[in-house]
């Protein structure tokens, strides 16, 4: 199971993501999880990286792109993997394409998650009190003020993957304003 899992910041990608990944017993590759990482541990991709996100703003491709590939080069990715947060762009899309062909590999379904945007941020005011009240440093990212902007970042940049995606016939859209286990169930039904 090759699973790409699109929709904006907060749409539950993370949440499905893991759910997928347990079900299907392959990792769950997160790209923002691989960037916050690398500013954790203040990597030279991590230092590029971080001014970027904490103004709600996309990495380059190049620093993306090389962090998937070698990611998907390991043995735990050799029998599928779930990319949460990658694509981002169609030029990134066509990078994984190209980078899957050349394994002779391709991607099983791409799952957009679609969403309301003002529950979105109520989401991810959430998530942010949440990480607080389990004594928790919330994510540098998790404001309203930042989430606004990546919205916008997603709506401008992203949005065109449902349509390149719809084009290859791999584009599954589900709505992702129910329960969390209604939604896996959804996703689950559409893929089967």
């Amino acid at each position: 199971m090759r699973l790409v899992m699109l929709g904006p910041p907060g749409a539950g990608k993370g949440t499905q993501g893991q759910r997928l990944s347990e079900r299907f017993n392959v990792p769950q590759l997160s790209t923002g999880d691989m960037l916050r990482a690398a500013v954790k541990a203040e990597s030279p991709v991590g230092i590029a990286a971080k001014s970027v996100m904490d103004a709600g703003g996309l990495v380059g491709d190049d620093i993306v792109v090389g962090c998937v590939a070698e990611r998907l080069q390991q043995s735990d990715a050799v029998d599928g993997f779930i990319l949460d947060g990658f694509p981002r762009t169609v030029a990134q899309a066509v990078s994984l394409d190209k980078l899957l062909l050349s394994r002779r590999l391709c991607l099983t379904a791409v799952i957009e998650l679609l969403v309301d945007e003002e529950l979105l941020v109520k989401r991810v005011e959430q998530r942010a009190q949440d990480a607080l009240n389990n004594g928790q440093s919330p994510r540098s990212d998790d404001t309203p003020e930042t989430i606004r902007k990546r919205m916008a970042s997603y709506r401008e940049n992203t949005v065109v993957l449902s349509n390149f995606y719809h084009n290859q016939n791999r584009l599954i859209p589900i709505n992702g304003m129910g329960a969390v286990d209604q939604v896996t169930v959804d996703i689950l039904e559409a893929l089967s």
